[in-house]
């Protein structure tokens, strides 16, 4: 179990994590958080209890934080008295239980836990969809971190096959469960159209044998990559960063607005992909980033999206209802 105390800021509570060096959320994960307080009896026992939560479910984040020393994160999840737990998931919270109640508590995770491992299957669903040729690799190729990863990267370039990659020391959560998804445990893992090829050791004999090619066929052209990643999701928004971790202040805007809608969407982080990041300006002619999809049309940049905010279109847009 995480111990956060943090200075005083206007933060939420997701911010707050994913800014922090303490402490690393995985945004598919189940996240609970205990405002508590050292002199309250109640939350001292409290505590007990989601020690033992987190035995039982292990991949639930559960954190403790000290209200008092947050006065305005308290304030902006109207925490008026300790203990209280809030649940996030995706960035969003999705629950809570004010007061000392353990069975509420114990039942809301119970809950929320097999809910989450339903959306971790789709999320892993969409990943190895997202491109023909998927690898799951520690590092990006450009910087392997394992002498496995080098190595499969090595001859999948030298076969001249166009894959994308997933770095799983990004996310634990992916990390294990794809292990338990495919059956397969060990990485690195290559993908196509969705199906697990295998290691390194079946990609090696693949290629002595002359049967890589055929496998994971010859490069896809870029615009059937683009068509392909625009229509991953629903809404898709190609940005510098993730959700989690934006890497400009133009991305970091246009998160914050699309989650205060509560609109699930994905993203893809451009910083990763030259290739898509060159080719998607062309392919829709817009020059700059971020940029947002609904049903794989371009709906704009920020300035858009402000605008759709403003005028109070934004959600029918992102839920489809403005299409023509």
């Amino acid at each position: 179990m995480v111990d956060v105390v943090h200075r005083r800021t206007s933060q939420g509570v997701p911010e707050m994590f994913a800014q922090s060096s303490t402490v690393l959320i995985y945004w598919w994960s189940l996240v609970v958080v205990h405002f508590w307080a050292s002199w309250a009896q109640q939350c001292l026992q409290m505590n007990e209890v989601m020690t033992e939560l987190s035995k039982e479910y292990p991949h639930v984040i559960f954190v403790k934080l000290e209200a008092e020393s947050v006065p305005e994160v308290s304030e902006k999840y109207d925490i008026s008295s300790v203990p209280t737990f809030l649940f996030f998931k995706n960035c969003q919270r999705i629950d809570r239980v004010d007061g000392a109640r353990a069975p509420d508590l114990t039942k809301k995770v119970q809950q929320h836990s097999e809910t989450t491992k339903q959306d971790l299957n789709e999320q892993l669903g969409k990943l190895l969809n997202s491109a023909p040729c998927m690898l799951f690799m520690k590092g990006t190729p450009q910087e392997p971190r394992c002498g496995f990863s080098k190595k499969i990267v090595e001859i999948l370039n030298e076969h001249n096959i166009h894959f994308c990659s997933f770095d799983i020391l990004s996310d634990e959560d992916v990390r294990q469960g794809l292990k338990v998804y495919s059956n397969w445990p060990t990485y690195p893992q290559l993908y196509v159209n969705g199906e697990l090829v295998g290691g390194l050791d079946i990609v090696k004999e693949l290629a002595e044998t002359g049967e890589l090619e055929k496998t994971c066929h010859k490069e896809m052209r870029l615009e059937e990559r683009l068509k392909a990643l625009i229509n991953k999701s629903k809404v898709v928004l190609f940005m510098k960063g993730n959700k989690a971790l934006a890497k400009c202040g133009f991305s970091r805007t246009i998160v914050g607005i699309l989650n205060e809608t509560g609109v699930e969407y994905e993203t893809f982080d451009i910083l990763e992909d030259e290739e898509v990041r060159q080719g998607l300006k062309k392919f829709s002619n817009w020059p700059t980033y971020p940029q947002l999809y609904v049903n794989g049309e371009l709906i704009g940049g920020l300035d858009i999206v402000k605008e759709l905010e403003k005028s109070g279109e934004l959600l029918s847009t992102l839920k489809g209802e403005n299409a023509s």
